[in-house]
């Protein structure tokens, strides 16, 4: 099996074993991306701690479950976001004023929407967890 989109499979893999109520799931491959991504969902605690483990070939993340996701997916084509535009995409992705998050990659590396619009800096939309 060929990986298209490996940031797109691990939050799948993610959102699966969140509805099969696991405590855990394992992302393999690992890349610095998914990690970045994962350290931004555990800032805002959907999900618990995860390690990153080298089995030789590209890695993979262990990542524990906290049972806060109701729904999450990345976010195809990776549209380009400036600093007062959030707003639209907010409507778009998530299902109220203040709930959830679009993870977006800033120059000053990977945010939240609500940091990003804090710093006055915009970017691309990667994935959105609520």
């Amino acid at each position: 099996m060929t990986l298209m989109d490996p940031l797109a499979n691990a939050i799948t893999n993610i959102r699966n074993n969140e509805l099969q109520v696991n405590s855990s799931c394992t992302i393999a491959p690992a890349s610095k991306l998914i990690g970045q991504v994962l350290t931004t969902m555990k800032n805002e605690n959907y999900i618990g701690e995860f390690e990153y483990i080298d089995d030789g070939k590209a890695g993979k993340f262990l990542v524990e479950l906290a049972g806060n996701i109701n729904q999450c997916g990345v976010i195809k084509p990776r549209h380009s976001v400036k600093k007062d535009e959030f707003e639209k995409f907010e409507k778009r992705f998530l299902p109220a004023k203040n709930f959830g998050i679009l993870i977006v990659t800033t120059p000053k590396g990977i945010l939240t929407h609500s940091k990003a619009k804090e710093l006055g800096i915009g970017g691309r939309l990667l994935a959105y967890v609520y």
